[in-house]
């Protein structure tokens, strides 16, 4: 099958193109040489290599970064979903797109709400997770007034190696590295209560090319492990792998405005559509971290 990737250099992007690649497909990826705001860059890709299938993941998604950049992630993630989707129709308009969003839309929730499921509100609570609704919005018109075939994935926390270190994991990995190093006993972080529903980016990736073969158009799918866990659970196993001596002083100045407390996601519509559940456990995503943080480091 002729598949598109944008985002191809991402964390997520460079795991989805080697997942389908081993699968047969033969890919393209796009990324920052082709500008996805701009209607004439992406027609110019759309009609040049006519996809099959597009993975939509190009966008901006650092949540902490978009209090910031409002305006920019509006325009990347908004603007850049739609001129995809336009470019989509016009070159190839039975072709499928899998937009990739976030479980960030549905904001803040209590646990009796939990696991959280397809048909729970929207409530964005930042302006990463808005722009994502926004995006979400602009696909469904998409679908609703030219009949395009699109798919909505939206993906709960993830890691492994690759990872910009700028995200919660390897980011504790690096800072707990240095303070290894230079003798320090202490590191000052941001909220470590907050819990997370976090899956391997190599099962997600699997999870979106099943959603391409097996899944309905028209609908949303949560791509989620079932479980949450604290940051400070992963921050004490990191801390007990790599540092025991160091220990973790809470700033309340690091911390976010309109800090999501807890989501746990359901993945039964995604088993049920295609038969996909998670494969690699946290405890081996973090030693995949760990070695792909050292490796940097000693390839920089």
């Amino acid at each position: 099958m002729r598949v598109l990737v944008t985002g191809s250099e991402g964390f997520v992007g460079a795991h989805l193109i080697a997942h389908l690649e081993q699968s047969g497909d033969e890919v393209r990826g796009i990324d920052r040489e082709h500008d996805v705001t701009s209607a004439a860059s992406m027609r110019e890709v759309f009609d040049e290599f006519r996809p099959e299938v597009t993975y939509h993941l190009a966008a901006l998604t650092h949540v902490g970064d978009s209090w910031q950049h409002a305006s920019e992630f509006t325009r990347v993630n908004v603007v850049g979903t739609q001129r995809v989707l336009d470019a989509a129709h016009a070159a190839v308009p039975a072709s499928l797109t899998v937009i990739v969003s976030s479980a960030e839309v549905y904001g803040k929730v209590l646990e009796e709400d939990q696991p959280l499921r397809e048909s729970f509100r929207v409530a964005p609570a930042n302006p990463y997770s808005a722009s994502k609704v926004e995006a979400e919005l602009v696909a469904h018109e998409a679908a609703r007034v030219r009949g395009q075939r699109v798919i909505i994935a939206r993906p709960f926390n993830h890691l492994g190696p690759g990872q910009a270190l700028t995200f919660v994991v390897p980011a504790l990995v690096s800072r707990l590295l240095d303070a290894r190093e230079r003798g320090e006993d202490e590191i000052v972080v941001g909220d470590l209560s907050t819990r997370r529903d976090f899956s391997d980016v190599r099962d997600v990736v699997r999870a979106y090319h099943l959603l391409a073969t097996l899944g309905t158009a028209g609908e949303i799918y949560n791509v989620a492990s079932g479980h949450d866990v604290a940051i400070r659970e992963i921050a004490t196993q990191l801390v007990s792998r790599l540092a025991p001596e160091v220990r973790l002083l809470v700033d309340s100045t690091l911390l976010r405005p309109s800090e999501v407390p807890v989501a746990r996601g359901s993945y039964e519509k995604l088993n049920n559509a295609t038969g996909w559940s998670p494969l690699i456990p946290l405890h081996v995503s973090l030693e995949d971290v760990i070695d792909d943080v050292v490796a940097r480091r000693l390839e920089g």
